[in-house]
């Protein structure tokens, strides 16, 4: 699978996950996928800097993308 496919598989996984973090306020956006495919995200809106963003992060946005999108090792907000 190549770069715009996984790009495209991990924003589909995104878009499952938008309406909650909108909720709330908050975004997230792709940065990079790594040459080691990692996922660097950007959470924002009230979901920067929020003391429960690295749960998001975790239980949330990483376990859903892994799901959906196994070539993806790990995902770190930037």
């Amino acid at each position: 699978m190549n770069r715009t496919e996984i790009l495209r598989k991990v924003e589909d996984s995104l878009s499952m996950i938008r309406p909650h973090l909108e909720m709330d306020g908050g975004d997230v956006k792709v940065v990079e996928i790594t040459d080691k495919f990692v996922l660097k995200l950007k959470l924002l809106g009230n979901c920067d800097g929020c003391n429960m963003s690295h749960m998001t992060m975790r239980a949330g946005i990483e376990e859903t993308i892994k799901k959906s999108v196994p070539e993806i090792t790990a995902v770190v907000a930037v």
